[in-house]
């Protein structure tokens, strides 16, 4: 129908500019990707046991470096250092979420995307 409407509802407004929701569309995908390649160059580094054990993750979440003080290192106690080897691995990529979060989100101006929370 042609009576000047528009057809999406909301009175009789103006038809949205797509071409310019296209480039939007287009300038946020590639903002995105941006960031993406950028947060796949950092590295998020944290330890346990008071600096015994200390792991290091980059942006796409993989085990870098992983340092085991000697004096941690004993036989008969081999599950304190499973856990403290556990718990700086987690820890590293604990904070490299955040990281991929903060600057996520800020691209996205906070926005959320419908049907997928915690998306970024």
């Amino acid at each position: 129908m042609s009576n000047g409407k528009n057809p999406f509802g909301g009175g009789g407004g103006k038809m949205p500019d797509l071409g310019a929701l296209m480039k939007q569309a287009q300038k946020l995908q590639a903002d995105v990707q941006k960031a993406q390649d950028e947060l796949a160059t950092l590295t998020c580094e944290a330890s346990a046991g008071g600096g015994m054990v200390t792991a290091v993750v980059n942006g796409q979440y993989e085990l870098m470096s992983l340092k085991i003080d000697p004096a941690v290192v004993d036989p008969n106690d081999i599950g304190m250092l499973q856990d403290l080897v556990i718990a700086a691995i987690n820890q590293a990529a604990t904070k490299m979420r955040e990281l991929t979060k903060e600057r996520m989100s800020s691209l996205m101006g906070g926005m959320a995307v419908p049907g997928m929370p915690g998306l970024f």
